[in-house]
């Protein structure tokens, strides 16, 4: 409980922005350090994952860039593709999953 809570701490000071990148940087490292002190296998293999995408992750607090929109694009297409069986023809499928985006300036052909 106490580990989780600790992470959950550095996250909240990490996303409000009022630390510079240096000092979230460090709260992490010691993060790290209480991690391998409590031995726990489970916390050892998350922060292994931290580890290995450190970069990226101290990068979306100093940017704030997220990538939302297109994820939520790509639920969009998938749902119309679920629901899309009865399209025998690629190029249908395409120009509905367009229609939808509202992409109708595009150039292309029909049949």
């Amino acid at each position: 409980y106490g580990l989780k809570e600790a992470f959950r701490s550095w996250f909240d000071e990490a996303k409000n922005g009022t630390k510079d990148l240096g000092e979230i940087k460090q709260d992490l490292y010691h993060f790290y350090n209480q991690v391998e002190k409590s031995g726990m296998d489970e916390f050892i293999q998350a922060i292994g994952t931290l580890k290995n995408w450190q970069p990226e992750v101290l990068n979306s607090f100093a940017f704030g860039y997220n990538n939302g929109f297109v994820e939520g694009l790509n639920n969009q297409t998938k749902v119309i593709k679920r629901n899309a069986f009865g399209f025998k023809r690629y190029d249908r499928l395409r120009l509905r999953v367009l229609l939808h985006h509202q992409y109708k300036d595009l150039d292309f052909q029909v049949g």
